[in-house]
């Protein structure tokens, strides 16, 4: 995508198109992301091995936690790289991708050197048990100790050239990996194939990351001269400009993922203390839980960029217009999925597993998840914005008070109330409190920067 085709997309085309120029790609690869997530609960699932089914299922609070790695890299360089367009400083943009992409590498590297030296005490902390210790090790070793850096890579990629209006390349490459991964999952796991159970499904992901990862680096070559994005060493700068507004917004992102990897953990703790049965249940009801939420994450993502440029360039009644716009169209869809969800909780836990126990417990859960998802369309979107903004320490706030202040004082508070089925409605509380904050701030924002205001919100 050239300056002028990028000017285009920013600054003239309609509202509606560019948003679903930007978005729609972004929604596509959410989508295939959360299916290549279940998958490996489906494949796994298919073994009627509670045991192997939960290994998965403790292992997605490290997964998450790379999440805090890809923020603090991915959204806070693409948000730099996307106000940078809107100034037209384009050495900027090249600068703060280089930077973004190694140290993105670098932390990958680390990250999984750590998960294999800590090993035994981090099994301990995410609540395996001698039951189903062998499995979450197993599973965590190609996830995690290999895999870290292509999963971190890959995904910061995709944050690095969605920044420049690039939405379908973005989400090509990371679908590619996703569809791959899903392909090499049976045959990893099950018993026709290399009956590896869970760890099989950690070397197919681990696979699929590294190619995603070969995507994104041979498009760059092929791009060469005509993108701003760069990952070359020598453009690698630790300028402090770059460092600050980096992260600025990233880190705020980054602690935010972090205390979603805490809020996860302290609830498979609990949840073990109801046995595998209970463990297995909530990680197929959190993976059902997350379609509509990556959904609702990747449209409010997807449409950053936008707000970025026209944040920068002036144009702020394109910006609230759009973050309008991504409102009226994602609360009416979640209200449907939140029905539906509600309604036939029982039957879509049974899609990925038979047993009676399991689907009994998982189809009380999905109810207690399904109530916030219609609150985490307006909290999501509101982050989004924050981030998109550079106001990284509103994002920050946020993020402490749906997990500090809400959502872990209320797993404590409704486990004890309603044990086990209470912690599924947890989330839900602290996102609707989230959701009225959310509006507020809006508000805030909009009268603050009129269409041509320059007032800071501090």
């Amino acid at each position: 995508m050239n300056e002028n085709e990028k000017v285009v997309l920013f600054e003239q085309t309609p509202i509606p198109s560019a948003v679903a120029k930007l978005s729609v790609p972004m929604v596509f690869s959410s989508l295939v992301m959360v299916i290549y997530n279940m998958a490996d609960t489906y494949f796994v699932g298919m073994l009627n091995n509670p045991v192997e089914n939960a290994a998965v299922a403790l292992a997605a609070p490290v997964l998450l936690a790379f999440n805090a790695v890809n923020n603090l890299f991915g959204v806070g360089t693409s948000s730099m790289m996307s106000r940078a367009l809107g100034r037209k400083d384009y050495e900027t943009v090249s600068e703060s991708s280089a930077f973004g992409f190694w140290c993105a590498f670098i932390s990958g590297v680390i990250f999984g050197l750590l998960c294999l030296i800590l090993n035994s005490p981090l099994l301990t902390l995410i609540g395996a048990s001698p039951d189903t210790w062998e499995a979450t090790q197993g599973y965590l070793f190609w996830t995690v100790c290999l895999g870290a850096a292509p999963a971190i890579v890959n995904v910061v990629m995709a944050y690095l050239v969605r920044s420049e209006g690039a939405a379908l390349h973005a989400s090509i490459g990371t679908m590619s990996g996703c569809l791959l991964n899903i392909i090499l999952d049976p045959f990893f796991i099950l018993p026709w194939g290399l009956d590896m159970g869970a760890a099989g499904a950690g070397l197919a992901t681990f696979i699929s990351n590294c190619v995603a990862c070969l995507y994104f680096l041979v498009l760059l070559l092929i791009k060469r001269g005509r993108t701003f994005v760069c990952i070359n060493p020598r453009r690698f700068r630790l300028k402090k400009q770059i460092v600050m507004e980096v992260c600025g917004v990233g880190i705020p992102a980054s602690i935010q993922n972090l205390l979603n990897v805490t809020g996860m953990t302290i609830l498979n703790n609990f949840t073990a203390s109801y046995g595998a049965d209970a463990v297995a249940a909530m990680g197929i009801t959190y993976k059902i839980y997350l379609v509509p939420m990556q959904i609702t994450l990747g449209f409010s993502q997807g449409i950053m960029p936008l707000i970025s440029y026209n944040f920068t360039s002036g144009n702020r009644k394109r910006m609230k217009d759009t973050i309008l716009f991504a409102m009226k169209i994602m609360l009416p869809i979640l209200t449907v999925v939140t029905v539906v969800y509600f309604i036939c909780s029982e039957q879509l836990v049974q899609l990925f597993m038979q047993d009676i126990t399991i689907v009994a417990y998982g189809g009380r859960f999905l109810k207690g998840f399904s109530l916030g998802l219609m609150f985490l369309c307006v909290d999501f979107l509101a982050v989004g914005v924050f981030q998109a903004l550079g106001l990284g320490r509103y994002a920050l706030v946020f993020a402490v008070m749906r997990k500090i202040v809400l959502e872990i004082p209320a797993l404590f508070i409704l486990n004890r109330l309603f044990p086990l089925y209470g912690l599924a409605y947890a989330q839900c509380t602290a996102e609707f409190v989230l959701a009225i904050c959310a509006v507020f701030m809006l508000r805030h924002i909009f009268k603050k920067y009129d269409n041509t205001g320059e007032q800071d919100l501090t």
